[in-house]
């Protein structure tokens, strides 16, 4: 009676199947630093899979400072029963660099982050 059945070990990698999945796609949640060129003000993007997101789900948004979209995460991930939540895992982190690069926001990152960065992000400089 002891030790884990094949089938808790089907359900085990079936619960973690998203991170996974996401981790080997996307990569490991990267911080990339950034910059308000009006106010100098610096803060923290991140690139790749959003972990963080399948575990603490609209309350990431929220925690940085994008209160109105985490509630309306909250709201969707309740009426979804959670799936919303595992689908923004992958979307989250690009959507948020994507909504500070256009609001004022520069990656002020070392050079090899910052080209990281924009390879991911699909920005392309212009010669």
């Amino acid at each position: 009676m002891g030790g884990f059945s094949p089938l808790h070990w089907i359900i085990v990698l079936l619960f973690f199947s998203p991170i996974i999945i996401g981790i080997a796609v996307m990569g490991l949640q990267k911080k990339i630093v950034v910059k308000h060129t009006q106010s100098g003000l610096q803060k923290n993007g991140y690139i790749g899979y959003c972990w963080t997101y399948v575990l603490f789900g609209g309350f990431v948004p929220i925690f940085r400072s994008e209160i109105g979209i985490g509630l309306l995460h909250i709201i969707l991930s309740a009426i979804t029963l959670g799936i919303f939540n595992i689908l923004m895992s992958y979307l989250y982190n690009k959507q948020h660099m994507t909504r500070l690069l256009t609001s004022g926001w520069v990656i002020d990152d070392t050079e090899q982050n910052t080209l990281f960065a924009k390879t991911k992000l699909g920005i392309v400089n212009k010669q």
